[in-house]
């Protein structure tokens, strides 16, 4: 017997990061095909980065939830814009619903200067983006000065995701 028919001992070492297969010997014909197995032993460098990448945005995804929303809402516009692209006219009214909720915010609850702030500024972004969904819709969400608009869009929802996370974590921790 050749040292390449016999199998290894149970008891040999086997080097780290080398991956075996026990594969039982075969009874029968002698003439039977052996088996050929191929395990790769490790991930490629471009995968091990994308299961690096995935961690990361998994770790960190309430951090991203605008950035997620941003991306997830581009080719759906442009998937609209394909299928139907007078949709973008049934959204447009909607694009005029945060300002309506301003007024009534207004005259129901007035309030102070920094509160006042707040409801001006969550009204601008949601009728840009508002405003940013019916034109996609109708126009498709590459045309003209669209994408531009929305990569603006999403910095700033992100940026601003942040800095009013951070406050209140701040806010929470000086509290305890």
């Amino acid at each position: 017997m050749s040292s390449r028919t016999r199998s290894r001992r149970r008891t040999q070492k086997v080097p780290a990061g080398t991956t075996t297969v026990r594969i039982p010997r075969q009874r029968g014909r002698r003439s039977a095909q052996p088996f050929v197995v191929i395990v790769p032993e490790r991930r490629s460098l471009a995968g091990e980065m994308a299961a690096g990448l995935a961690l990361m945005a998994w770790d960190h995804r309430r951090q991203l939830a605008p950035l997620a929303l941003a991306v997830a809402a581009l080719p759906l516009t442009g998937l609209l814009h394909w299928w139907a692209w007078w949709s973008g006219l049934i959204l447009a009214p909607f694009a005029a619903a945060p300002l309506g909720w301003l007024a009534f915010a207004l005259l129901r609850r007035p309030a102070g200067r920094s509160v006042l702030l707040w409801r001006l500024g969550l009204t601008l972004g949601a009728t840009s983006v508002l405003t940013w969904l019916a034109m996609a819709a109708a126009f498709g969400p590459l045309a003209g000065p669209l994408l531009a608009l929305w990569l603006i869009t999403t910095i700033a929802a992100q940026v601003a995701w942040l800095v009013i996370r951070r406050t209140d974590d701040r806010r929470i921790h000086t509290e305890a």
